[in-house]
């Protein structure tokens, strides 16, 4: 029998390093789509998406304290934050550090996209890419739309559909009603969606 998000909550509040990897094992898919939308181009030319997850969890696993265990959509926006700490410190380094990116080879040319299955599932929630096309380039159109959408269209497509809050926990941390967060993310999901027609064309 599968556990539930709260029995492994509960468990993870107690100090269960199993529970709480079960509970990073279930946010994966989403956890690697929001630093691949969160990181840019650029940074992904630098470290992979599987290194960068792998540290947050790391990290996770190493304080699993302050984590909101109310419901899984809290859940999952408290581990996202967490990747954008991360995805701000490795900014940050490169910065200090001035590496010269034209001189270093980009991770792409190093190797492929392993778990580009996973991310694509996770984009599933508000794009439905075709089954058939799992291959880079459909990540990179994906993710090139999303860069060009209004902050305030990402930032809500974000946390309604890769945290999986509810509206009305949208609207209360957005400090909107629950009747203006579903307008607006109708609007972003229909603006994303034509966006994504065009650029097939």
């Amino acid at each position: 029998m599968t556990a539930t998000f709260a029995d492994l909550a509960q468990a993870a509040s107690r100090g269960e390093a199993p529970a709480v990897e079960q509970l990073l094992e279930r946010c994966l898919p989403g956890l690697k789509a929001f630093v691949r939308l969160r990181a840019g181009a650029r940074l992904r030319e630098r470290e992979s998406d599987d290194d960068l997850v792998q540290s947050v969890c790391r990290e996770v696993l190493a304080d699993r304290s302050g984590y909101d265990a109310r419901d899984e959509g809290l859940f999952r926006q408290w581990l996202f934050t967490a990747a954008q700490r991360k995805i701000a410190d490795r900014y940050e380094y490169w910065r200090a550090h001035k590496r010269d990116t034209d001189r270093d080879e980009p991770l792409a040319a190093q190797r492929g996209s392993a778990g580009a299955s996973d991310v694509l599932a996770a984009y599933s929630a508000f794009a439905s890419p075709s089954r058939a096309v799992v291959a880079r380039e459909e990540l990179a159109r994906i993710e090139a739309v999303f860069a060009r959408l209004p902050d305030e269209y990402r930032e809500v497509i974000v946390m309604a559909k890769l945290f999986g809050l509810s509206r009305a926990q949208v609207a209360e941390q957005l400090g909107r009603t629950e009747a203006s967060v579903k307008g607006l993310l109708a609007r972003a999901l229909s603006e994303l969606a034509e966006q994504l027609d065009l650029d097939r064309s």
